[in-house]
């Protein structure tokens, strides 16, 4: 099963890391991402990647690569930087690349101005992922979202689609659709962001809510409602042939029971709809 979900992982350093990495060879946990955020960046960024690439080749990789969190001194130096990124990962075929603007957007430095620098390479062939936040039009007023998507799926440099996570699936349903609709013949791989219910994580996100991150009311104040929209969501996915992306905690063995335990329910579940 674990085959078909990918599992994100947090770390303040390299040692927070390899235990992490560990627990993931351990329990036969193939596909993993690192994101580029919080302490995640720059230097301990770059220390990840060769620290995986040395000791834990076994490994897929999909790398978060923030124009944000990475910008260096100037628009040039940053996007050399990205440049020499992209091109060490044809060298390291352990590892694919989620390209990112990040939580605050450059001026003329973010994933559709790099995309369209990179389409004038010559002799680069690659293929990166991009985000898709549903949400933004009906829930934060942002109308760009789908005009950027046209952009950066006509340059023909994108193989995948990582939608962030929100709670409302008849808006995800409807973006799904659109998306699938533009992109006509390109074959994207879909990932999608999913979070196990649990009172804490409630509690974390009252406290501090993430930009640009919708859940509802009825999520946040009654845990057995979000447990009832998180298995519809993962219906959804598997409906669509969306790999989940799972960003709870799993770093122990209670914790990863709980995981998989949760996405074995729905699995069935939905096998038994399907045979009536």
């Amino acid at each position: 099963m674990n085959n078909n979900i990918r599992f994100e992982l947090s770390f303040k350093n390299i040692s927070q890391l390899d235990n992490k990495l560990n627990f993931c060879k351990l329990n036969n946990i193939k596909n993993i991402n690192i994101p580029c955020k919080g302490l995640i960046k720059k230097d301990l960024f770059d220390s990840t990647i060769k620290y995986i690439s040395k000791n834990y080749s076994e490994f897929n990789v999909t790398y978060h690569y923030s124009l944000y969190h990475q910008y260096s001194k100037n628009k040039e130096k940053s996007y050399q930087d990205f440049l020499d990124f992209v091109e060490n990962s044809h060298i390291n075929r352990n590892y694919e690349i989620l390209l990112v603007s990040g939580s605050n957007k450059k001026k003329n430095f973010e994933s559709v101005d790099v995309l369209a620098y990179l389409k004038k390479e010559k002799n680069l062939k690659v293929k990166l992922g991009v985000a898709y936040n549903p949400y933004l039009k009906k829930y934060y007023s942002i109308t760009s979202e789908r005009e950027r998507f046209k952009r950066k799926i006509s340059t023909g440099l994108i193989n995948s689609i990582w939608f962030q996570y929100g709670t409302d699936i008849e808006i995800l349903e409807n973006e799904v659709t659109y998306l699938k609709k533009v992109a006509k013949e390109e074959k994207l791989n879909l990932f999608g962001s999913l979070f196990i219910p649990s009172k804490q994580f409630i509690t974390r996100f009252k406290f501090r809510p993430w930009k640009e991150v919708y859940i509802s009311e009825k999520c946040l104040y009654d845990l057995e409602n979000f447990f009832d929209f998180t298995k519809d969501l993962v219906s959804f996915y598997k409906k669509n042939n969306i790999t989940p992306v799972i960003e709870s905690d799993f770093s122990s063995s209670e914790k990863l029971d709980s995981v998989y335990s949760f996405l074995e329910n729905e699995r069935k579940l939905l096998i038994d709809n399907y045979e009536k």
